[in-house]
């Protein structure tokens, strides 16, 4: 589902950008900044790059119910689904002589999500099965913080935004397992009238 998540944003902001400003080729990619070895990824030159920065749980309290019909007398059980919060920067790693081009991409890009911040079934009809929905919020950071998130990325800051994407589920579907149904007794035809 991560991955389907992140994918599906750049696939929304590639085709927005390619709408808006006439481009031919995708400009958007999915994608780290640097390889293991520190040598930069060739597909994310002279693009806008999504990286998956980090992974939280979501804690904030839901109602789910673990049972979910009956199956031969028995009471389907379905594993708690597990809410994650994935945290993406949106990254112009545009070189140095195109740097008006990385600020108007971004732009660009910020303006689209700030328009279209939740991705559903409704507004989005190509989300992928088993994600609900997907919400974006701007994360603040302060120059500490994004000096250690470049750090630890390994790269050269580049001109960035970071979002906090909520909603990202996974699991709930599969069937765990299946308990004895509890039933109360049924009163005998005309005992309610003894």
């Amino acid at each position: 589902m991560v991955y389907l998540a992140v994918q599906h944003l750049a696939s929304q902001l590639g085709q927005f950008l390619r709408r808006r400003h006439g481009l031919i080729e995708d400009i958007v990619v999915a994608s780290g900044l640097v390889q293991p070895d520190g040598s930069p990824v060739p597909q994310a030159q002279n693009k806008l790059v999504l990286v998956l920065a980090n992974i939280e749980k979501d804690t904030m309290p839901r109602s789910a119910s673990p049972a979910s019909g009956e199956f031969d007398g028995r009471i389907a059980l379905r594993a708690a689904p597990l809410h994650l919060n994935l945290h993406i920067l949106l990254a112009a790693n545009f070189g140095a002589g195109s740097y008006a081009e990385a600020l108007k991409f971004l732009s660009s890009a910020i303006s689209y999500f700030q328009r279209t911040a939740v991705f559903d079934h409704l507004s989005s009809p190509d989300l992928p099965k088993g994600i609900e929905r997907l919400v974006l919020d701007i994360e603040n950071m302060r120059l500490q913080e994004l000096s250690n998130l470049w750090s630890t990325l390994g790269a050269k800051h580049v001109p960035s935004i970071l979002y906090k994407v909520r909603m990202v589920t996974i699991g709930g579907d599969d069937l765990s397992g299946l308990a004895p149904s509890i039933s109360m007794p049924r009163p005998a035809v005309g005992a309610e009238f003894a």
